[in-house]
C-alpha cells in the first residue's frame, strides 16, 4: 500500500508539473522528486521482502495493509508540509514583498 500510494502521488504531481507552467514556478518538481524517490525506496523494499518471504508476500494481513496505508498517507502529508514550508521560505512569486 505504501508503494501504491506514493506512486499515485508521484504520477499526479508529475502530470501537474508537466502540464502547468505555474506549477513549475511553485517548485512542484521538488515534490515530484520526493515522491519518485520514496516510490523507488519502497520498490526496493518490496523486492527485498519478496525475496525473503516468497509467495507469502502477496497475502498480507489486514493489519499490515492498514499500517502500510497509514504510513503511505503520512509520507505524502509530510512531503506536502515540507514543500509548503519550502514554498513559504523561498516565496517564488514574491507575495510577501507585496504587503
Amino acid at each position: 500500500m505504501t508503494l501504491l500510494i506514493t506512486v499515485f502521488a508521484a504520477v499526479i504531481c508529475t502530470l501537474i508539473w508537466y502540464m502547468s507552467e505555474r506549477a513549475r514556478t511553485l517548485r512542484i518538481g521538488m515534490l515530484v522528486s520526493m515522491f519518485w524517490g520514496a516510490s523507488l525506496m519502497w520498490l526496493v523494499d518490496a523486492v527485498a521482502e519478496y525475496l525473503e518471504d516468497g509467495a507469502d508476500y502477496f497475502v498480507p494481513s489486514v493489519t499490515d495493509m492498514v499500517n502500510d496505508a497509514f504510513l503511505g498517507v503520512s509520507v505524502v502529508a509530510v512531503a506536502m508540509v515540507f514543500w509548503v514550508v519550502m514554498l513559504l521560505v523561498k516565496d517564488p512569486e514574491k507575495l510577501r514583498k507585496q504587503r
